[in-house]
């Protein structure tokens, strides 16, 4: 061990250093222990060693360096790293100079200097001789009665060892060593300080001879780095130290202190601390003598820490017996459940049991519902009344999907219980839910006891997830027999509506078609407002039909109403009505189709071709269900139900200016897409037959049937006009196999043969009344006829191309289609 200059050649040390340059702090640096060096430093407080490891010095402490250094020491003080670094930060040194101790000494002499100017050369060469000097303090030889002195008192300090050997209670510990040490170290006051694990707070035993005052816990006011670092130190006064003044040794009259570290495998556990009434009490030689008795209670705390180890392990196997007795208990307790009651029953029962293996004042059983933020809490014996509405689930359990349990001693959660203890459920990796556990007594919960309330969380879990089992099969049961009851509602409406209109308006078993009626019977039985969307042809009225009679205006009146067959004025008067006198012609009132349709349905057929004007007034027809017949001031109000249909693009239609936005958001409350006959071939055969029922009744010779080959070109057709199409076709075969079988001759499904253009004046003349002559030459109706429906194929059954290429109206082509029975 290194000897320690006395006090009094390092005061002579410190003065002779200062005659060369103002100096608060100097000090040694010497290797000991491989790469740890001794910072051995005196400053106007006292003195006091701490090592740190080679790498963590500056280059200028390194004994092993040559030649005088001379450093900006302002970059370590700014920010300090180590304990030499807070020293110089707290004595505001600017400079450290360090000049070698002399050959026959390892180490180096430094002063810490508050200018900020370099030394001169003259100043380091008189500095090299005031460490010249200081290395003969540290290899001067002690006297022959100063080697018995300092063996004298550190086998007084021996004389500790005996009384520690069997003591086990660290105040026992302490008041023995306050007895012995003081025949080694006269003291007034001891102190036994012990450092707390992570070194920030430090619980102090006091003793002087009026007795052991109560343990003390303070905070440790120096940094680590000068905690870990510390070697001793001694104050020669509490009341000039800026950082000891307010500490309550200071407090307690105490004026010097030497003081010595604890230290128990390389590790810091504590320190004691020899105080004294009177100021510069303590000498170098003090330092060694203390460190003896530091060692001696090293080995008592030791042994105290030993004991309360096996202590603890005792307690821990005692533990684990009484808990692998409840763990018995509890799974002998959960086996007797059963999952046929309600979640809530299994609960209650579960609660109880977990009472006996787990202290609780109330539990809550928290169960995550679908939408993933909310849960619904189920309250067991002891917990408040849960709320009937669900509860938002704890920022806690919803952002962390991985938690394992939660023990919570603030009472945050839930008032009246400061403990809570909570566990998740799981099931298939999701989070289903927590169990909670809460106590009126504070920190009544424990890491021992997750391991109990584990068991029930997963008990519990199995009961969860039965109970989902039993709810989803409930679930699927009703869903297949709400399934069925449509499905049966659709028969029951399709076959009242083949009864009443021919069968032939509901055919098809495709599952696009099945579809269909199936939204229509959903929508069916409230008001709401439907938008029947699809090509020409598809069976739009059909649905609104099927609509009307699955709805409870099934007995009011069905009024359709064709809005592209009509001119815009005359839209208008069939839609609202007038009154008398509201324009030419108008000699009496006339109900509108709105009034007609009371209690009904009224079927707008093509709503896409009603005029801006039309469509503005009809807007506030579906928004307040008012209007004015044309001519009248009277507001009137309607029941009807509006089914609105269109083959147009209404987006579009928009887009170009052709129809109101808002009339589209109206309208398409429910919408409903009619397929094209294209996308459901395995009806064209089924309609085919039912179309071949009907138009062997209306022209009195029935077809035979259809050929195979006919029936193949029926299903690989591509159907432009759609099922119109399809019973066209079929009437014209019917026709002309004269009730025979129907071939592919029969059938005009190829594509159209070349027509010459025909220009809007032959158009016009064609569809205008001949002249007697004319007739005569042939039959005109005829000719009319074919080329109307040579138009509309030409057109895909395009009503608005077809009648421009005829060069007429769509409103004259309307006419002559339903003249024709071409509608």
């Amino acid at each position: 061990m290194e000897l320690i200059p006395s006090r009094a050649d390092l005061a002579a040390l410190s003065v002779a250093a200062n005659a060369v340059v103002r100096s608060p702090l100097s000090g040694f640096a010497r290797p000991v222990d491989g790469d740890v060096i001794s910072i051995l430093y005196s400053y106007p407080y006292g003195i006091g060693e701490c090592r740190i490891s080679a790498a963590d010095l500056p280059e200028a402490l390194h004994p092993a360096v040559i030649g005088p250094f001379d450093i900006d020491a302002t970059g370590l003080a700014a920010q300090p790293r180590t304990a030499l670094d807070f020293m110089l930060a707290a004595e505001r040194a600017e400079r450290l100079v360090s000049v070698p101790l002399g050959a026959e000494v390892t180490g180096r002499f430094w002063v810490a200097v508050p200018e900020s100017g370099p030394l001169t050369a003259g100043q380091i060469d008189r500095l090299t001789h005031v460490a010249t000097d200081a290395a003969r303090l540290l290899t001067a030889d002690q006297t022959a009665d100063q080697i018995h002195a300092r063996f004298a008192r550190l086998e007084r300090a021996a004389e500790l060892v005996p009384s520690l050997l069997h003591v086990l209670d660290i105040r026992e510990v302490f008041e023995r060593l306050s007895i012995a040490g003081k025949r080694a170290l006269p003291h007034d006051l001891l102190l036994l300080r012990l450092f707390s694990e992570d070194l920030t707070t430090i619980t102090v035993y006091a003793r002087s001879d009026r007795g052991t005052a109560p343990p003390l816990i303070v905070p440790n006011t120096y940094p680590h780095p000068v905690s870990h670092a510390w070697a001793f130190d001694i104050i020669d006064d509490f009341r000039l130290h800026p950082l000891e003044k307010d500490l309550p040794p200071a407090k307690l009259g105490a004026r010097a202190v030497v003081r010595v570290p604890i230290r128990f495998d390389d590790r810091l556990i504590g320190g004691l601390g020899f105080l004294s009434f009177t100021p510069s009490r303590f000498t170098s030689e003090d330092v060694e003598v203390a460190r003896r008795l530091a060692d001696h209670v090293a080995v008592a705390l030791s042994h105290y820490e030993l004991a309360n180890r096996l202590a603890e392990e005792a307690r821990r196997a005692e533990g684990l017996r009484v808990r692998t007795m409840n763990l018995e208990l509890l799974d002998e307790l959960l086996s007797t459940l059963v999952d046929s009651d309600t979640l809530a029953d299994v609960f209650g029962r579960l609660s109880a049991i977990a009472t006996k293996v787990l202290a609780h004042d109330a539990s809550a059983l928290m169960v995550r519902l679908a939408d993933g933020r909310r849960a619904r809490l189920l309250a067991g014996p002891g917990f408040p009344a849960a709320a009937a509405e669900p509860t938002d689930l704890p920022d806690d359990i919803f952002g962390d999907p991985n938690w394992e349990h939660h023990i919570i001693d603030d009472g945050s959660e839930f008032e009246g219980f400061p403990s809570l203890l909570r566990l998740p459920i799981r099931f298939e990796g999701r989070l289903a839910g927590a169990l909670l556990f809460l106590s009126r007594t504070a920190s009544a919960f424990s890491q021992a006891d997750v391991l109990v309330a584990r068991r029930i969380a997963d008990r519990m879990a199995i009961t969860l997830a039965h109970d989902r089992e039993v709810e989803a099969v409930k679930r699927a049961d009703e869903a297949t027999a709400r399934a069925a009851k449509l499905e049966a509602r659709v028969r029951a409406l399709t076959d009242e509506l083949d009864a009443r209109t021919g069968f032939r308006r509901v055919v098809g078993e495709s599952k696009q078609w099945r579809q269909v009626l199936t939204q229509a019977a959903q929508v069916a039985a409230t008001d709401t407002t439907v938008l029947l969307l699809g090509e020409s042809g598809t069976g739009k009225e059909v649905v609104a039909r099927f609509l009307h009679r699955g709805s409870s205006r099934s007995h009011g009146p069905f009024v359709a109403l064709n809005c592209a067959a009509l001119p815009e004025q005359l839209l208008e008067a069939e839609l609202f009505g007038y009154e008398r006198g509201a324009y030419t012609g108008a000699t009496q009132t006339k109900p509108g189709q709105l009034e007609q349709a009371a209690g009904g349905t009224l079927f707008l057929d093509e709503v896409g071709e009603m005029s801006p004007s039309a469509q503005a007034k009809f807007l506030r027809v579906l928004q307040e269900r008012e209007f004015q017949r044309l001519g009248g001031t009277r507001v009137l109000r309607t029941d009807a139900r509006v089914v609105a249909a269109t083959n147009r693009d209404l987006l579009r239609a928009i887009g170009n200016g052709q129809f109101r936005e808002d009339l589209y958001y109206r309208l398409n409350v429910f919408a409903i897409r009619l397929p094209a006959l294209r996308e459901r071939r395995e009806d064209v055969l089924p309609l085919a037959q039912a179309f071949m029922a009907e138009i062997g009744r209306n022209i009195g010779r029935p077809p035979a049937g259809i050929s195979r080959d006919a029936r193949q070109m029926l299903v690989e057709y591509h159907w432009p006009g759609n099922v119109r199409e399809l019973r066209n076709i079929l009437e014209r075969a019917a026709i002309l196999c004269d009730g025979g079988l129907i071939t592919a001759d029969h059938l005009a499904l190829g594509p159209p043969p070349a027509v010459a253009p025909v220009s809007t004046q032959s158009a016009v003349s064609a569809l205008s009344p001949e002249p007697p002559a004319a007739k005569a030459t042939g039959d005109l109706h005829s000719m009319e006829r074919a080329m109307i429906e040579q138009a509309l194929q030409n057109a895909r059954f395009n009503k608005s191309k077809a009648a421009q290429a005829l060069g007429i109206t769509r409103h004259q082509l309307y006419i002559r289609m339903r003249k024709y029975g071409l509608e």
